[in-house]
């Protein structure tokens, strides 16, 4: 049943007041809520598991790795609220003798997460959006993501059962199951919602980017829509790595069916010898690779269209093609060729093609190579097959990348996304809305926090984590000397 206006208005109220109860919060207290949710996921069952498989045809042992994961996403990330890390508690006092200004981060307001299709644990109800979102101190209101609905129920039920135990309100998380646009528009629309977080393609992002940004009071849209992820193999490297970087290459483009937004879906060097060698291993090892079922058959039809279209433009060779499967789902891995002037000529064929589809790109020389680096739009990831020789040779080349990409690697694949720190999970347009902020690490807590000052205020009145003698026991900047009262 589609909720109706006046059940979504209920909806974000009550994540209004769930946001009002968690503004009253300390960051110690909301991480133990955060341990506590991770506590309940942790304790599911093999149902969690049966349901995820039958719902989306990933593998038992890949949905069991990104259970453990989205339990230490959670308990990761509720360790950085609780140092106040985020909060980035500032005290300015005695400013002539008269001013006392503290500054702290606080929750944006309630916050609306799109569950997405191709991770059903990790970027879906339970994931690192609504994790970074409640760490923050904002209530959140999950859609869930109409391809995987019983999954999304029951991390619903688990997250459910773990703010119980805590103590708190339901109403800091609402989830609502409808496969209706019109539900999701008008969540974003609701005044009450202050930001959105999107993963998934660069049509849907948009969509919601552009609702968010045509409000009276626009609000951050932080969508992530997926990624080319150029990998450049440079000739040095290829002097010895050529069979190896092929297994390599062709294991990570078809990693779960091509359907990661890290699948590296370019490969680009320098046309001679080594690069044709490269061209051959390549093709050996992409007939090994068996068809594999997609997510669901509208991501299934989606990829055949796309591939299709790819193979039929003019300048497009076929390199090789994985095995065959006519089943309805499933999706055949294939490789195809350009020059890079049939790629600068025809700019679509460095669009993103979601699933086992890779385009390999001849340059003439170096300076091609640049100008194809200089026409790439923003990516999520950018890696160089590249010795250190090779890399002080194509400086230039090294300089653009930085510029176009929010993770860059040398050598190794991109798929296999650390949960860390120091992980940039986004990049500049298209790859996210907003290349600042990262979806992936404890710093994605920072998209929806903002900071409030306080000027002269009684020390009782005052949020714990500005007060005298630091009751939480936090770091705080103090007159330029970082100290814990």
């Amino acid at each position: 049943m589609i909720p109706s206006e006046n059940e979504i208005d209920v909806v974000v109220k009550r994540a209004e007041a769930g946001f009002q109860f968690l503004q009253q919060c300390n960051v110690i207290e909301r991480a133990k809520l955060m341990h506590t949710i991770a506590d309940e996921i942790e304790a599911m069952g093999t149902v969690l598991i049966e349901t995820a498989h039958l719902e989306t045809a990933l593998p038992v042992g890949r949905l069991e790795g990104e259970k453990v994961r989205t339990v230490n996403q959670w308990r990761m990330y509720g360790d950085a609220v609780r140092t106040g890390l985020y909060t980035e508690a500032r005290i300015d006092q005695n400013l002539g003798g008269q001013i006392d200004l503290r500054k702290y981060n606080s929750g944006i307001g309630p916050v609306l997460v799109f569950g997405a299709s191709n991770f059903p644990f990790a970027f879906s109800t339970a994931g690192g959006d609504t994790a970074s979102a409640l760490g923050a101190g904002c209530a959140v209101i999950v859609k869930a993501h109409p391809a995987h609905v019983r999954t999304s129920q029951l991390m619903a039920d688990a997250i459910h059962r773990g703010i119980s135990s805590y103590g708190a309100p339901a109403e800091i998380f609402s989830h609502v199951v409808s496969d209706s646009f019109e539900i999701g528009q008008q969540l974003v629309k609701h005044p009450l919602v202050k930001a959105v977080a999107f993963t998934g393609s660069f049509a849907g992002g948009k969509a919601l980017f552009d609702l968010g940004q045509s409000r009276p009071d626009p609000i951050p849209v932080f969508a992530e829509m997926g990624s080319i992820n150029p990998v450049f193999v440079l000739p040095d490297y290829l002097k010895n790595n050529a069979e190896t970087f092929a297994k390599q290459y062709i294991g990570s483009l078809t990693l779960g069916q091509g359907q990661f937004c890290t699948n590296p879906g370019v490969l680009i060097g320098l046309s001679g010898e080594r690069f044709d060698t490269l061209k051959a291993y390549l093709g050996a090892e992409i007939q090994t690779i068996s068809a594999g079922k997609m997510l669901h058959q509208g991501i299934a039809d989606h990829y055949i269209r796309l591939k299709n279209e790819r193979v039929e433009c003019d300048g497009v060779r076929i390199l090789a093609q994985g095995k065959a499967n006519v089943e309805e789902g499933f999706a055949q891995a294939i490789l195809v060729e350009a020059d890079a002037a049939c790629v600068l000529t025809n700019p679509e064929l460095l669009e993103e093609v979601f699933g086992p589809f890779g385009l390999v790109i001849s340059c003439a020389d170096r300076h091609e190579m640049e100008v194809l680096m200089s026409r790439l739009a923003g990516q999520i990831s950018l890696t160089f097959a590249a010795t250190e020789g090779d890399m002080r040779e194509y400086q230039e080349l090294f300089t653009l990348a930085q510029n176009k990409c929010g993770r860059l690697l040398f050598q190794g694949m991109p798929t296999g996304v650390e949960v860390k720190y120091a992980m940039q999970h986004g990049g500049p347009f298209p790859a996210t809305t907003d290349p600042r902020f990262t979806s992936v690490g404890p710093d994605a807590i920072k998209r929806f926090i903002r900071p409030i000052s306080f000027q002269n205020w009684p020390d009782e009145f005052l949020p714990k984590e500005l007060q005298n003698g630091n009751p939480l026991q936090i770091e705080r900047l103090v007159n330029q000397q970082w100290t814990k009262d």
